[in-house]
């Protein structure tokens, strides 16, 4: 059976790969065991099929993470277990040390007291200058935009996910950082009892005040709503990421995804 996996026709693949799905923990084994077959194609079809069912089980993990959770879950955790959806192969671990690296050289850049905007220009410093983030703003709907490996890998994202890396590296140095659902436009805010700075991580961490966000919000509604310039939930961010590659599967007519997010939706949605 293993060798009709290298079978050229897309048919007897397909027939194969579903036997194996279905035949349980033999099967598994003979995969695991299959990884460094001599023939490329059927390496590269075993890589696939343990992926895909790889992806099935973080699927139900990521699903049962999302039911037992409230509003304020670790949005870093539940980030990562989506990722794992789409590459169940991704090293968290590594990502995980890749951030706290990045904490640690904005943690040079600070002394034993700091003020608000000493902390916010240090990580911009990091983050945009030294690691060159920036906002995708070439090819804004890639689907990668907003994977959180991909996004560190290139530097790389929209909105919301260039904040998931602001707010988390920020988290890791002990800042008052929340994010800021505006429509059309995720942005963060760094709070103390005297002042706040809203931070553009898309626009390469520029700040903003409370007039600039408004004059934002107005130019998209006559209708302003100081609630749109709130926290939101770590529950809600994950779920704005998640609905951004919704529509954008749906706009590209890949039904098999945009099915599996929309599920990941009305779980969030409770």
């Amino acid at each position: 059976m293993l060798t009709l996996l290298g079978d050229e026709d897309p048919g007897v693949f397909q027939t194969i790969r579903e036997q194996l799905l279905s035949a349980g923990e033999p099967a598994l084994r003979l995969l695991e065991q299959s990884r460094l077959h001599p023939d490329p194609a059927i390496r590269r079809r075993v890589r696939e099929i343990l992926n895909a069912r790889a992806a099935n089980q973080f699927d139900s993990e990521f699903l049962a993470f999302v039911l037992s959770q409230g509003e304020h879950f670790d949005l870093e955790e539940g980030v990562w277990k989506f990722t794992l959806t789409t590459y169940p192969d991704v090293n968290i671990a590594a990502f995980r040390a890749q951030l706290d690296e990045w904490a640690a050289l904005v943690q040079t850049q600070l002394g034993p007291v700091y003020g608000p905007g000493v902390a916010v220009d240090a990580l911009n410093d990091v983050l945009f200058n030294q690691l060159s983030f920036r906002g995708n703003s070439e090819n804004y709907f890639d689907p990668a935009n907003s994977y959180l490996n991909r996004v560190m890998d290139r530097r790389l994202g929209i909105p919301i996910s260039l904040s998931a890396v602001y707010l988390f590296v920020g988290r890791r140095l002990g800042l008052p950082l929340v994010g800021i659902g505006m429509p059309r436009h995720f942005i963060c805010r760094y709070q103390t009892a005297t002042e706040e700075i809203f931070i553009d991580p898309f626009h390469g961490g520029q700040l903003l005040s409370r007039l600039d966000c408004r004059k934002r919000l107005l130019e998209d509604s006559p209708d302003f709503d100081e609630k749109l310039l709130s926290p939101v939930s770590n529950r809600r961010i994950l779920q704005r990421m998640i609905a951004n590659l919704h529509l954008i599967y749906k706009e590209r007519r890949q039904a098999a995804e945009a099915e599996r997010l929309q599920r990941y939706l009305v779980a969030l949605s409770r």
